[in-house]
């Protein structure tokens, strides 16, 4: 992973045990630091988005989709990753 990058991961789907240790479990396995996390229920749907630190990090972004997809699947989740500077163009005003 590119020095310094942060990541946006989002996750969406009905609440359910296990979430935030499935997501954060692959994290800590590809060395993925987390930075922020915000997450809530809102009538049954769980939302989450972290920032996390991709650096130290020896999977790419690409990899890093691949394995969050595969347990979004496994969990019913909807789950995005991309570059913090790409989510800040697309979110400016």
């Amino acid at each position: 992973m590119e020095e310094g990058k942060r990541l946006i991961i989002t996750v969406l789907g009905y609440d359910k045990v296990g979430i935030i240790a499935a997501i954060s479990t692959i994290l800590a396995e590809n060395n993925i630091n987390i930075l922020d996390i915000s997450q809530t229920i809102l009538q049954g749907f769980f939302t989450m988005v972290m920032v996390v630190d991709s650096a130290e990090s020896k999977v790419d972004i690409a990899e890093l989709r691949d394995l969050l997809d595969q347990k979004g699947r496994e969990m019913e989740l909807q789950i995005t990753v991309q570059h913090e500077d790409i989510f800040k163009f697309m979110h400016r005003i």
